[in-house]
């Protein structure tokens, strides 16, 4: 049967049939071939009570969040301030793109929507200034990815409504490990680029007035995130509170700086409408093929099947790692989380780890998928804000960050307590 599942789910998507409609349509296939109950009849039920839960009301105001402040003229401020902070080190405007991306991370919660919004006001610059067209995409993209790691995360929200974990927690314990990518990202670009200065483009210099007069353009930023992030965890707010928070904040914010206005609210909530609902159907999908999975014994045959390898619970983990990277090659990355989740965190939890660890991992993972082809969505976000140039140019500039994304993998398997020092330390 998951020869059947995997043959089908790729050829469905090769025929650009949308991902939630894809998960509907294997699970009809499940559950008219392989279920010896007619789970169809149950279908309505499922939907409602998938879609009529309190936690997932956090994703519409996080994605409204994000989108208040891209089209306030925000990122526009963020970036040149940025700019005048990082621009001196080897590879110069290239950090202030990952540094962008960070800060959007920190309030939008979403990879996609970070890549977009720093690869629209960044890509201009790479021209401008003579920098290596793959290295300087290849960071916006894979800056872009800290959007799902960073709290607020969606896409951590996703795995605690699916998994039942404490999503503050999950929030605490992807701060440290997606700190880290960044750094690790402004660490090869720094490298590369004192072996290649060519690649680094124009190295500036500001004076430190101009400096301290950037540092108010980044307040607001510092600001709200405090806000969101310190109600969860003071427990003065739940997550989908503390992002109705961010929401006013945001709006705020964008008054504040003269962005607000009746063009700007109308195009922020049509954004937000598309984006959720697209969210919603592959969450529903996900969870009606779950339940046909689970109902056909996809689940049992799948733990028998890894049982029946004689792995220690390491070697469990090294199997599953590499099924993550091997599938994110084809699988768009919400799909393939709520795909696998019921089926492989059971699994890993019932060999002793933490499922907040494996979330986080899992996280990292995911990241990867989003730039490597040929799904890799933030490849396709980052080529379309280009004038000019290929998509392999794109793909080859993002090689350096997938290393170091490996190199977290590893990190964390084998010192758990990256993710899980600050959720233990402020239980």
């Amino acid at each position: 049967m998951i020869g059947y599942l995997t043959i089908g789910l790729l050829g469905l998507l090769s025929l650009s049939i949308p991902v939630g409609i894809v998960l509907f349509l294997l699970g009809f296939g499940i559950d008219t071939f392989f279920s010896p109950f007619p789970l169809i009849k149950g279908l309505g039920n499922l939907v409602w009570s998938t879609s009529n839960n309190a936690t997932l009301i956090a994703i519409p105001f996080f994605v409204l969040l994000g989108e208040i402040l891209v089209r306030s003229g925000l990122a526009t401020r963020t970036y040149a301030a940025l700019d005048r902070w990082v621009s001196w080190l080897p590879g110069g405007l290239i950090h202030a793109n990952v540094a962008t991306a960070t800060m959007f991370s920190a309030t939008s919660g979403s990879s996609v929507a970070t890549a977009a919004t720093v690869a629209t006001v960044a890509m201009p610059q790479a021209e401008k200034l003579g920098y290596d067209p793959k290295l300087f995409s290849g960071a916006i993209a894979a800056g872009g990815t800290l959007g799902i790691m960073i709290p607020p995360s969606i896409n951590l929200i996703v795995y605690g409504f699916l998994t039942q974990t404490s999503i503050p927690r999950l929030f605490l314990a992807g701060l440290i490990p997606g700190i880290a990518l960044a750094l690790g990202f402004v660490v090869i670009t720094m490298i590369l680029c004192m072996i290649r200065p060519s690649l680094g483009g124009e190295r500036r210099v500001f004076s430190p007035a101009q400096m301290l007069r950037a540092l108010v353009d980044l307040i607001p930023i510092v600001l709200l995130f405090t806000v969101i992030i310190g109600t969860i965890y003071k427990g003065w707010a739940t997550p989908t509170e503390a992002a109705a928070v961010g929401v006013a904040g945001a709006l705020v914010i964008a008054a504040a700086f003269g962005g607000i206005g009746t063009r700007m609210i109308a195009e922020s909530l049509l954004g937000t409408v598309k984006i959720t609902a697209m969210i919603m159907l592959v969450v529903i999908g996900a969870s009606f093929l779950n339940f046909t999975l689970a109902s056909a014994g996809l689940g049992r045959e799948l733990q028998n099947f890894l049982s029946g390898l004689g792995l220690s619970p390491m070697g469990l983990i090294l199997v599953v790692v590499c099924i993550y990277i091997v599938l994110g090659f084809f699988i768009e990355t919400l799909s393939l989380m709520v795909v696998t989740i019921p089926i492989i965190v059971p699994l890993v939890v019932a060999q002793g780890f933490d499922p907040i660890w494996f979330g986080i991992l899992m996280i990292v993972l995911i990241e990867m998928a989003l730039i490597t082809p040929p799904v890799g969505l933030n490849l396709y976000v980052v080529q379309g804000a280009r004038k000019s140039g290929s998509m392999t140019e794109v793909m080859l500039g993002t090689i350096p960050y997938v290393v170091a994304m490996l190199l977290m993998v590893a990190a964390l398997i084998a010192f758990p307590q990256i993710a899980l020092f600050l959720p233990d330390a402020l239980q």
